[in-house]
């Protein structure tokens, strides 16, 4: 569970960054390019991702309980 959550949670911060660097323009080519949608879409995905991969880094770590 834990690997799973840390390579998804990668897959969407590569994604978001892709879809990101597309809706600003940098990277040409498809459809997506300067469309703002997914210049807001990415960074969501990107954040997602990093939450994933810290919710997977933590997952399976001895919690303090109260």
């Amino acid at each position: 569970m834990k690997s799973a959550l840390m390579v998804v949670g990668a897959v969407l911060v590569l994604m978001g960054a892709v879809f990101a660097l597309q809706g600003l323009g940098y990277l040409a080519g498809s459809a997506m390019t300067g469309v703002t949608l997914w210049a807001v879409v990415g960074p969501i995905l990107a954040v997602v991702g990093v939450v994933l991969i810290i919710w997977g880094a933590r997952a399976g770590r001895p919690g303090k309980h109260s």
